[in-house]
């Protein structure tokens, strides 16, 4: 596979891949740095496709004017690798935490045509799941029916929840209306923003990778952050300093990471249908 990918992403850039080095890329790509002439290095990512909607969702992001700055992509195949710029991992620390605060308040301010819009026309793609995108007239609406219901249904099939876990998000979908809080203008999201998309750079600057972007409500991705150790309190209280979050936002954080842990039981199975289950029992 590795010479395979070096020839058609030379055949991209237009120049010999002198080396491809496996290195950490994430559950469900593998990811190399390749080495081209005259030192340029870059990333590359392959193994589960939709990449040019990845690159898309990148250059969406990117033009929130204020926004946090993502990677350059270099080439895009759609079914075959996304190469981005090489970018030399750092360390984020409290300067970083609040700085990326506020630039994730810029860039859902910089906000999207509608609830479930995406940059790329279609729907969003999270390694071999689907989730459809088509807009809806409120965020609540949306969520109920193009987030959890599907994902309920992916979860079921693959085994990740079982009747009685499935119920429980069910009946949480059926009160969405009285959960989702206050109606917002739909932001520009990330759509998939947990620690290990936020790239602390040597150069001191704070990247978002992997988007799965697209309209929806900004809270979401704010308690994305919060599920899997994210940046600290310091990113959110430099958030609430620029953009504040509406009265109650605490309570439906909950709401909010039903979707990844539902994506995460759909994917790899273990305890994280159970967990999900719990946090829909505990919104009753």
């Amino acid at each position: 596979m590795s010479a395979g990918l070096r020839d058609a992403l030379g055949a991209a850039l237009g120049a010999q891949v002198l080396e491809l080095q496996a290195v950490p890329g994430g559950d469900l790509n593998a990811a190399h740095r390749a080495r081209l002439p005259g030192g340029r290095e870059v990333f590359v990512k392959s193994g589960t496709g939709g990449y040019a909607a990845e690159a898309a969702s990148l250059r969406w992001l990117g033009e929130a004017g204020g926004g946090p700055p993502v990677p350059d992509v270099v080439a895009v195949q759609d079914d075959g690798f996304l190469a981005l710029e090489w970018v030399a991992p750092g360390r984020l620390g409290a300067a970083g935490e609040e700085e990326l605060g506020r630039r994730l308040a810029a860039l859902h301010r910089a906000g999207a045509p509608a609830h479930g819009w995406t940059p790329h026309g279609g729907p969003v793609r999270l390694g071999p799941l689907e989730l459809p995108s088509d807009p809806a007239p409120t965020f609540a609406a949306f969520y109920a029916a193009s987030r959890l219901a599907p994902m309920t249904r992916a979860a079921r099939d693959r085994g990740g929840l079982d009747a009685g876990q499935a119920a429980a998000v069910e009946a949480v979908a059926a009160r969405i209306d009285d959960l989702a809080g206050p109606e917002e203008p739909p932001s520009r999201l990330h759509g998939d923003l947990w620690a290990g998309n936020v790239h602390a750079a040597a150069d001191g600057r704070v990247l978002l990778i992997d988007p799965a972007a697209h309209g929806g409500h900004r809270e979401v991705d704010l308690a994305m952050l919060r599920l899997f150790g994210g940046p600290g309190e310091r990113l959110h209280r430099a958030y609430a300093e620029v953009a504040p979050l509406a009265e109650g936002h605490e309570d439906r954080v909950g709401l909010w990471q039903l979707l990844p842990l539902l994506v995460h039981a759909a994917l790899f199975g273990g305890g994280y249908g159970a967990r999900a289950a719990a946090v829909a029992r505990s919104l009753a």
